[in-house]
């Protein structure tokens, strides 16, 4: 069953359930997900680009909660915050810092990364090994941490 399909039946059952915050992410995913592949042409996206996606929309949401929150907007930030939370659940179980600094220390080893200087090689192999796993810019901090 693809990921369309997963949305779709659970955009049904939230629509009976009338769990209404919960029916707009999943709206939004679905939407998110059609406008890729209408955009491709009539490629079909790959699950790699349906995780891209997703993660896409939880930065967006998180993003914006944050925002809101600054601005003493509780009213807007817990939807954002509850809807970040459902499309989440759709992507595979983020990695432990220490899981990630146990992946990055490997790929330097592996790249003979010495300095600073090497922190593109380094990010592009670690980006490749924990795409979906873990947020890029806790990647990249450790890469700093662990060249500088």
């Amino acid at each position: 069953m693809s990921l369309i399909d997963t949305i779709s039946s659970d955009i049904m059952a939230a629509m009976k359930a009338r769990e209404m915050e919960k029916l707009e992410a999943l709206r939004g995913i679905k939407s998110a997900l059609l406008l890729a592949n209408t955009a491709e042409g009539n490629k079909e996206i790959t699950a790699e680009d349906e995780l891209k996606i997703l993660q896409k929309l939880v930065k967006q949401r998180r993003e914006s909660a944050a925002i809101y929150k600054e601005q003493n907007r509780m009213d807007l930030y817990e939807p954002e915050m509850k809807q970040a939370d459902f499309i989440e659940a759709y992507l595979p179980a983020q990695m432990s810092e220490d899981d990630i600094r146990k992946v990055v220390a490997d790929v330097i080893t592996q790249t003979g990364a010495t300095s600073i200087k090497d922190m593109g090689k380094v990010m592009g192999m670690a980006s490749k090994q924990l795409a979906g796993k873990a947020d890029n810019s806790l990647v990249s901090k450790i890469v700093k941490e662990l060249l500088g």
